[in-house]
């Protein structure tokens, strides 16, 4: 690799390249991305492949002829997920290991540690890890919801130096290039801001879950840890020998100049709230200074329930989103503060001594 000099990278496929047709896995478009993955472990790069496509390899197994469901689904997932590995493992000659997540395992910091270390144990050897969500078995609640995200997760979860989105289509462009014959392809984007998002377009394959704005998401994840971000169309084999060659065949997203320390970053793109507490709005400087300066006095309403130790959101009574933390507190008793009387000074000074927020845990989050 002439340009990129990689140390490690994740690379995310989609259902489309996995099973084109939506029915059985086909070698048709991985062959290349296989022979991409060799020759960067040749090169002496570590390499996480992120692959989604269960749903789509399992449907042939099932009768088409009932209303799809979530349980029909699920199964489909179960089944699919063994020929997803089988198709992978027949284009390589080295071990591969299965990592099934959700967002409840990237939710809890202990296993989030837990997915690190496992991943590390793999690469360290030479065992090519291959991640999906968990389909078979995860409710809608505990969903990540699509592998471009997750592949963004897990990308800043092994400290990459780059992460690959092939997609079936050869990059972001300013219009929908299926739709408009004059739409331009970007060939490098140094922020995601609202004029990037705003051309991303619906789903763009009737088998996968995520469409360009779930990809600008996973980049706007990334770049802001510090990794190089790529969207490429997978399908293309000189796309993938181009990556070979250190160029650049699709769109590449620059990563952030002073990316987020990994704790501010699990906090901001990894964990989601579980609720929200509403602040006055002169409590952002002091949020910003020291966090532990909240005070019961500064909260106007909780919204949610929520435990110690869950992450919430913190935002000012005029909507402002100011920061994500870990509670010190549960909902119940932050609600009761909220609602004291003056024969509950107990509660608040029992509160007072034990801070709301720690500023071991909690991210100020930009805002425009």
């Amino acid at each position: 690799m002439s340009q990129f000099s990689w140390q490690r990278i994740v690379i995310k496929v989609g259902s489309a390249l996995i099973a084109p047709e939506g029915n059985g896995c086909s070698s048709r478009y991985l062959l290349s991305i296989a022979k991409f993955i060799i020759h960067c472990r040749m090169q002496g790069c570590q390499v996480v492949l992120v692959s989604s496509g269960s749903v789509a390899a399992g449907a042939d197994a099932f009768d088409g002829s009932h209303q799809a469901g979530p349980a029909l689904n699920k199964a489909m997932a179960a089944k699919g997920q063994m020929e997803m590995m089988a198709a992978w493992q027949r284009l390589f000659d080295f071990p591969i290991a299965q990592m099934l997540l959700t967002q409840g395992d990237l939710q809890d910091r202990s296993r989030y540690r837990s997915i690190k270390e496992t991943a590390f144990e793999l690469l360290t050897n030479n065992i090519l890890p291959v991640v999906n969500e968990n389909d078979a078995v995860t409710p809608d609640a505990l969903k990540v919801g699509d592998n471009d995200n997750l592949s963004a997760m897990i990308a800043s979860a092994i400290n990459a130096d780059a992460l690959i989105i092939c997609s079936d289509i050869d990059g972001l462009y300013d219009k929908n290039p299926r739709l408009h014959e004059d739409a331009t392809k970007i060939q490098q984007v140094a922020a995601i801001d609202g004029s990037v998002l705003a051309m991303a377009g619906g789903p763009g394959s009737s088998v996968g879950t995520g469409g360009m704005r779930t990809k600008l998401e996973a980049a706007e994840k990334a770049t802001a840890h510090g990794i190089r971000t790529f969207i490429v169309n997978g399908r293309s084999e000189q796309a993938m020998y181009a990556l070979q060659q250190g160029q650049n065949p699709g769109t590449e997203f620059l990563p952030r100049a002073e990316p987020l320390q990994e704790g501010a970053h699990w906090l901001t793109h990894t964990a989601r709230a579980q609720g929200e507490i509403v602040v006055t709005n002169g409590s952002e400087s002091r949020l910003q200074e020291d966090g532990e300066s909240l005070k019961h006095t500064d909260i106007l309403d909780v919204v949610g329930d929520f435990s110690s130790g869950d992450t919430v959101l913190i935002r000012a009574k005029n909507g402002t989103k100011l920061a994500k933390a870990t509670t010190q507190h549960s909902s119940c008793v932050l609600s009761l503060i909220t609602r004291e009387t003056s024969g509950d000074a107990l509660l608040s000074l029992t509160v007072d001594k034990t801070p709301i927020l720690s500023n071991q845990n909690i991210a100020i989050l930009e805002t425009s």
